[in-house]
């Protein structure tokens, strides 16, 4: 009875000492689902080799292999267990992975090379059995839940590459060969699964440094430790745009060239490998984008966005072409005649002979220059800011590109005046590229040609002119200083269309003086106006009198024609009568004529005879005697001492002197019939 008591009594302290050995020594070792056990062995074993920090099977320290979930049995105190969460990568993650054992990395090699057969580093011990390097390696691990000794590898998450759209990928490998000296872009690999393979693109000669290769909008499990990715927008170009393109690498660029060769097949360089090996040269590219969305490597291509070239209505684009051959190379054949030396036919570097109309053109303006030149009348103004509207209204055709102030010039009588002109031009589109050849620009025209040339003409005109007559044969003036402008600008190619003087202004002092006298004259002009007001009213009024009084005018104008008429008839009369008498005395005049005639003669005789005093008194006698008068005083009173015939003799003597000068010296003559002239008078004829 007490043995078996003392049996049952050891039985039941040899199955509690088991409990404990089995509770508390970890003989059974639970590992969960989601759980991986990692072992350490303690005693009795080979030590680890020189290097190694992770046991193989027999050797003692934390084992490689790992402990599968479920109820496991160790030997106590041989074996301790550590549990650990199982690896768990999500969808949108990858799995670095670096290992802490392993054979050691070659020499610049920074990532561990590819091995087989390790299951996704599952398998430790297939891992460090097949070659395994220690450190960060090339593989990484997909979305999933790994069993994977912790203490061997140390798996960091990092999240998936993401690229939206209009986005590209710029990638940076850490590990490879060594770039080309003088190329600063690895070249291109295949097979690397746009950088998700990396044993690929190592072991496929991929060199280390920025990549050639751009990764396009996706997903992709990389491993962000060996390949850097930065994000970057991809290349966009909006529409009325375009894109010009600088290469940084290539084959040198000629000397003599500023634009590159255009090269085929790079895709819109898009495919920088194929730039490269096509010979694309660095520097500004010929080739452009056009409107578009373009994945291109921003470490090979530098675009730099300008807007399209848009020639509108009543302009013309003359191009200067930076690309084509020398101008001496052009055959006499191809020259354009009577051209500007350096105006060249398409094909040659110079400015084209042919001109772009409007349009939208796809430029690349470090190929070409485009000037644009307006083909419709520009107006220059030399005028005050606010005088003159931006464009001139009602007429497209015409607009003004510049406003100087107005010109200040010096009359020749020594007055400033103030000018103001418009002159309009055209450059027709045949003329535009000589234009271009000439001067260069429309600003550069207007600039160093018709500004001068306008203010020179009106201060040479103006100094050869008084003030006050500058003014006043504004037409005259404008019309010299169009005619010079008309040659001078023919010299560029440039149509004068009008020179036009919008405003001159006068000295105050000046322009007051001219209005007195304006005045002056205008109150004189008035004055006669009014005299000649007045004088029209007198002659209205006499015309009114006149009409008042035209019944009695119109009877004195018969009066008038009636006397007329008797005048007429008196004077037909008259005439008559004085024509009659007139023969009648003419016929008395003959019979006169031959009796004076007579008398004459018989007078002088008698003279002859008896003397001339003797005769005169005896003709004197006659007279008296005929006539009755008493010449003989009764009473004779003689003198003393005298006889009485000397005093009658005297008295005498004086009647007949007076008698004689009465008669114009002659005595009257006697008359033949009793004392009776012929004018029946009863005075004697003078002889």
């Amino acid at each position: 009875m007490d043995t078996t008591i003392l049996v049952l009594i050891g039985l039941a302290v040899a199955f509690v000492f088991l409990l404990i050995l089995i509770l508390f020594g970890g003989m059974l070792v639970n590992v969960g689902g989601q759980q991986v056990g990692i072992r350490e062995r303690k005693y009795f074993g080979k030590s680890l080799p020189e290097g190694r920090v992770v046991a193989m099977p027999g050797e003692i320290g934390i084992q490689a292999q790992v402990l599968q979930p479920g109820l496991k049995v160790q030997i106590p105190f041989l074996y301790s267990v550590t549990k650990d969460d199982m690896i768990v990568i999500a969808d949108d993650e990858v799995g670095l992975v670096e290992s802490i054992d392993g054979v050691p990395l070659e020499p610049g090699r920074i990532f561990a090379r590819r091995v087989s057969n390790h299951d996704s580093y599952q398998d430790a011990e297939g891992f460090l059995r097949n070659g395994g390097q220690k450190g960060p390696q090339m593989d990484i691990l997909g979305p999933g839940k790994y069993r994977i000794n912790t203490y061997l590898f140390r798996v960091v998450t990092a999240s998936a590459v993401v690229i939206s759209q209009n986005q590209v990928g710029i990638v940076n490998a850490r590990d490879g060969q060594p770039i080309v000296p003088g190329r600063l872009l690895s070249h291109k690999v295949d097979g690397h699964q746009a950088y998700q393979d990396g044993e690929a693109f190592v072991g496929g000669g991929g060199q280390r440094g920025p990549q050639i290769e751009v990764m396009l909008p996706g997903r992709y499990r990389i491993n962000t430790d060996l390949f850097n990715v930065e994000i970057q927008p991809a290349t966009v170009v909006m529409a009325n745009q375009v894109g010009l393109v600088t290469a940084k690498d290539g084959d040198p660029l000629p000397s003599a060239e500023l634009v590159a060769m255009s090269v085929p097949n790079h895709a819109d360089f898009q495919d920088s490998s194929a730039f490269l090996s096509q010979g694309g040269q660095r520097g500004p590219q010929f080739d452009l984008l056009k409107p578009g969305t373009y994945y291109i490597n921003p470490l090979m291509f530098d675009v730099k966005l300008d807007n399209v070239a848009i020639v509108e209505r009543g302009e013309v684009a003359v191009l200067v072409s930076n690309v084509g051959k020398e101008p001496a190379d052009i055959a006499p054949e191809e020259r354009l005649a009577g051209k500007e030396r350096y105006v060249v036919p398409a094909g040659f570097r110079g400015i084209q002979a042919e001109v772009a109309g409007p349009g939208v053109y796809y430029l690349n303006r470090w190929a070409y220059i485009a000037y644009i030149i307006p083909t419709t009348n520009l107006t220059i103004d030399w005028a005050e800011e606010g005088m003159v509207p931006n464009e001139d209204e009602g007429s497209p055709s015409i607009r003004r590109v510049q406003l100087f102030n107005p010109l200040a010039v010096i009359s020749r009588d020594g007055f400033e005046m103030r000018v103001s002109v418009k002159v309009v031009i055209r450059v027709r589109p045949d003329q535009a590229p000589l234009m271009v050849a000439k001067i260069g620009s429309i600003e550069n025209l207007i600039d160093h040609v018709v500004h001068p040339m306008i203010d020179s003409s009106f201060r040479n005109q103006a100094s050869s002119s008084e003030a006050m007559a500058f003014m006043q044969d504004r037409a005259d003036e404008q019309a010299k200083a169009e005619a010079r402008a008309r040659v001078e600008l023919e010299k560029y190619h440039v149509e004068c269309v009008s020179v036009l003087i919008s405003q001159i202004i006068l000295p105050q002092e000046l322009m007051e003086i001219h209005t007195r006298r304006v005045i002056a004259a205008q109150q004189q002009a008035m004055l006669v106006e009014q005299q000649k007001a007045e004088e029209k009213r007198i002659d209205t009024e006499n015309t009114r009198a006149k009409a008042n009084k035209q019944p009695e005018l119109v009877a004195a104008q018969i009066a008038v024609q009636i006397a007329e008429q008797e005048k007429q008839q008196t004077i037909l009369s008259a005439e008559g009568r004085a024509r009659a008498i007139e023969l009648e005395g003419a016929a008395e005049g003959q019979k006169i004529l031959a009796i004076g005639q007579a008398t004459a003669e018989a007078y002088d005789k008698q003279v002859d005879a008896v003397g001339q005093m003797n005769l005169a008194g005896i003709e004197v006698t006659k007279s008296i005697a005929m006539a009755g008068l008493k010449i003989t005083p009764d009473i004779l009173i003689g003198g003393s001492g005298g006889s009485g015939s000397d005093g009658t003799s005297n008295i005498f003597s004086a009647f007949i002197a007076q008698m004689m000068a009465s008669n114009n010296g002659r005595l009257p003559e006697a008359s033949s019939n009793g004392g009776t002239n012929a004018n029946g008078g009863g005075q004697p004829p003078q002889t």
